[in-house]
């Protein structure tokens, strides 16, 4: 994310102007963006024409600059855009003005955003500023018989490609150096910046020494972990086990499946931590919060006053913050935001026990 400038809006809003670089940055803004707020951007839009020169064919579009009020946000990941929609504000044809539009955000369109900003709104999207540059990783995870490779998003990680091709012995089974091949072209086609390469036994050494002498442009990227699974459990151990951390400094994953690890750790001993949204405030009442876990979801649902919870959730996680408590908005794409959405969406570990 970009961050190309700051400024005060109308009646008291702040007004960002940034430009997304990566379908990461356009997921940011989708848990950023909310009704009411207004976007700005530059966008087409069909217009109809009717004089002497031009004929009626049913509207031409046109380029224009337009703010909408935010109505809906919907991030469509597969189509790497983030789509907005609304009633048109401002627009440099005032005749659009009271009209409904939807803005397609795509990664390198630049959009301003006039609202009222949450701590933790602002946060999220310095973080997305910080991640820019951050190396693109790769997780390989290969058994025999069978290879994965996932790409880590700081939404969750996503299956990129997964090979079958038997081996041993038997009429269908073909030689490793198949699978291997297979596995490093389609690394080299993906072209991240570092790659973790895991997976039980000695398969996983075997691939790299063929990745190392085939190719060689791959073989300085990557890092070798050991798991005991392939595929997705072989990631989330990966990810537990902090490898990208090495390769990434900063990956939200990894710190979201070391923070679910502590809490269900600590549940289990019944030690400090709590869940569920009531428990969950009469602690952040009580200054107990050392860190407050929420699905961006469930805090994206209620803000939107789409929820049933009793508790404001904005009362929620300011009580936890002005009493020295972190906060950390949970993926629910990631396994980690499902396990935190089955405890109600959200939880804290605590300095102490309450009870």
């Amino acid at each position: 994310m970009r961050i190309d400038s700051r400024g005060r809006g109308e009646e008291g809003r702040e007004r960002l102007t940034v430009t997304p670089e990566t379908t990461d940055d356009l997921w940011h803004l989708s848990h950023v963006l909310e009704p009411g707020d207004h976007v700005e951007a530059d966008t087409t839009r069909r217009v109809t024409r009717n004089d002497d020169q031009l004929r009626d064919k049913g509207g031409e579009r046109e380029h224009m600059r337009v703010t909408i009020e935010v109505e809906d946000v919907e991030f469509a990941r597969f189509a790497n855009r983030l789509r907005v929609g609304g009633l048109i504000v401002g627009c440099s044809r005032e005749d659009e003005i009271g009209h409904h539009h939807t803005l397609n955000v795509e990664e390198r369109s630049e959009i301003t955003v006039e609202k009222r900003f949450k701590p933790d709104q602002i946060e999220r999207i310095e973080e997305a500023e910080e991640a820019t540059g951050a190396p693109d990783v790769a997780i390989a995870t290969v058994e025999e018989g069978a290879a994965f490779i996932h790409t880590v998003q700081q939404y969750g990680t996503e299956e990129y490609a997964s090979f079958t091709k038997p081996t041993g012995k038997g009429e269908f089974s073909r030689p490793r150096e198949e699978l291997f091949d297979e596995l490093g072209s389609a690394l080299a086609h993906l072209d991240p910046e570092a790659i973790i390469l895991a997976g039980p036994g000695f398969t996983k050494n075997d691939a790299n020494d063929y990745v190392d002498e085939h190719y060689r442009d791959l073989s300085d990227r990557v890092t070798v972990v050991d798991t005991s699974a392939a595929g997705d459990r072989g990631v989330h151990e990966v990810l537990k086990r902090g490898a990208v951390d090495e390769v990434q400094r900063e990956t939200r994953i990894a710190r979201e499946a070391e923070l679910i690890d502590e809490l269900t750790g600590r549940m289990a001993e019944g030690a400090k931590a709590t869940y569920g949204v009531n428990e969950t405030m009469e602690a952040a009442e009580f200054g107990a919060i050392e860190t407050l876990l929420i699905v961006d979801e469930r805090l994206r649902a209620e803000r939107q006053g789409e929820g049933d919870w009793e508790v404001d959730v904005n009362d929620l996680v300011e009580t936890a913050e002005q009493k020295g408590g972190d906060v950390v908005v949970f993926s629910e794409e990631f396994a980690p935001g499902q396990q935190l959405k089955n405890l109600g969406g959200v939880a804290a570990l605590l300095r102490y026990r309450l009870q």
